[in-house]
């Protein structure tokens, strides 16, 4: 067995999976350690679909373009159908508090070659007819974000990254990460050893478990989010419909039509569920249900198939970590996604592979500078 690696990476999901793709067609040979049974089986099958580039940032808007790039042309690309939609994004907005939020977002997003306006309830109408007429002040809408089958999108990223040369290994805890003169030298496993000169966090929910192995105390903590699935109905709803303004117990929800008819939903809750526990709860559906059927009334009579939970893994402003470690050299942070792993992981995975090569461009220095380990958390990602 080779015990020999250029880089490991802890975490086969939407940040692990991806990058292993990109390191392993640059070239690099990579080892990917994963304790559950399959790729995406921690919070990356939890995922609803969505991959957008409107973002409040340019970090996350750069690394969203690059992700929007490759989901939607992956069909043409590779031959795999990942029931790829190009149904956009709109944020609503029913209150003054909401307008002005999202009108002084366009500033930010237009500066970064994003293709989104506002539109007026009038124009936003002819654009989402289904929205409630009543006290509607208009919107934002973002005609190239989209989304896919998380499922469908997560197995052929890991069939190209062996296609490529990566390796991984399933139901594997990482033990131990052993270092030698102030550097990593192999990564420990309940099964063995292995050697490398770059291992990468990539283990969402958990990342914080595997930083304590090197005495690194990352602030990222999981928060549990519920989603759900109704039955099939015919095409009525292209964009993912998000709904910023904060009632009690969420602080927004949004939803969206698969292209196979089941209409996606998902909360955020307020206060946040600190903890790992993924067990469905009797308090979403009926919450979420309400603020989704006042929103769009033709809901009202969908029947839920089912709703499941996941873990989104929280920094304290809202937005990831990545960088190398000041303490550790080869220890390379790619954490905290804040629930947006799915859509930022294969702009993300490029990054990660142009800094272990050390071919990193002015662009991508700007996108650290922003998402640095080192930074001030200090006040909050508007859209996360």
């Amino acid at each position: 067995m080779n015990r020999n690696y250029d880089v490991i990476l802890i975490g086969a999901g939407s940040v692990g999976v991806p990058a292993a793709w990109a390191m392993a067609r640059s070239g690099l040979k990579v080892l990917v350690v994963d304790k559950l049974a399959s790729p995406g089986q921690g919070s990356n099958k939890a995922a609803i679909g969505g991959i957008r580039a409107t973002h409040s940032d340019s970090a996350k808007i750069r690394l969203g373009l690059r992700s929007l790039e490759i989901a939607s042309t992956w069909k043409q690309t590779y031959g795999q159908d990942i029931e790829w939609s190009t149904g956009g994004y709109s944020f609503v907005a029913y209150t003054p508090r909401e307008e002005q939020i999202l009108k002084d977002l366009l500033v930010i997003q237009q500066a970064q070659g994003l293709s989104i306006d506002w539109h007026d309830a009038g124009d936003l109408l002819e654009i989402i007819p289904p929205l409630r007429h009543d006290g509607l002040i208009g919107g934002t809408f973002s005609p190239q974000d989209g989304h896919c089958s998380p499922l469908l999108f997560g197995q052929v990223l890991y069939q190209q990254a062996v296609l490529t040369g990566a390796t991984f290994h399933f139901n594997e805890s990482v033990t131990d990460i052993e270092t030698e003169d102030g550097r990593v030298r192999a990564v420990t496993t309940d099964k063995g050893c292995y050697e490398a000169s770059v291992v990468v966090n990539a283990a969402g929910a958990w990342a914080a478990e595997v930083g304590k192995l090197l005495g690194e105390d990352h602030p990222v903590r999981p928060d549990s989010h519920e989603g759900g699935i109704t039955e099939p109905v015919a095409p009525f709803l292209k964009p993912m419909v998000v709904d910023i303004a904060p009632a009690p117990g969420s602080a927004n929800y949004y939803f969206f039509q698969h292209r196979t008819g089941q209409v996606v939903f998902c909360i955020t809750p307020s206060p946040s569920i600190w903890g790992f526990d993924r067990d469905e709860t009797s308090t979403f559906l009926p919450m979420v249900a309400k603020r989704m059927v006042r929103l769009m009334p033709r809901l009202t009579n969908l029947r839920v198939r089912r709703t499941w939970r996941g873990l989104y893994p929280m920094t304290p402003d809202g937005s990831p970590i990545v960088g190398w470690s000041d303490h550790v050299k080869g220890y390379l942070m790619a954490i905290g996604l804040c629930g947006q792993g799915f859509m930022l992981g294969p702009g993300l995975g490029e990054l990660l592979a142009r800094m272990v090569q050390g071919t990193l461009t002015d662009s991508d220095e700007e996108i650290l500078s922003i998402l640095s380990p080192t930074r001030v958390f200090e006040g909050q990602e508007a859209l996360k």
